[in-house]
């Protein structure tokens, strides 16, 4: 009688971008991509900035933004839908700049 053959079981963690953004550079290229590659995921744009503000810290970004920490997170959520306003907001506290350009 033969044994069964052992398989090895591999673990996987899941992948959060937030643990990548480490410097404000990172944090900035990270926003610009999004905004470059699907300007029009207004969803998709506010998701980026919930990565940045977990990558800097929730609470603290929340506070310098003027918010309380669970409506920037629910703005921020996957189903969220900030205002203008909070996305300024936002963007102010993570110490980025939203840039215009022609066409």
């Amino acid at each position: 009688m033969t044994k069964p053959a052992v398989t090895k079981q591999t673990k996987t963690t899941p992948y959060d971008v937030a643990e990548q953004l480490r410097t404000p550079q990172e944090m900035a290229a990270y926003l610009d991509a999004w905004l470059e590659e699907a300007p029009d995921d207004a969803s998709g744009i506010a998701r980026a900035l919930g990565d940045i503000a977990r990558a800097k810290g929730m609470t603290q970004v929340a506070k310098d933004a003027g918010l309380s920490r669970e409506s920037l997170y629910r703005a921020l959520s996957a189903d969220g839908n900030p205002s203008f306003a909070t996305v300024l907001k936002v963007a102010r506290a993570l110490g980025v700049k939203l840039h215009a350009q022609a066409a």
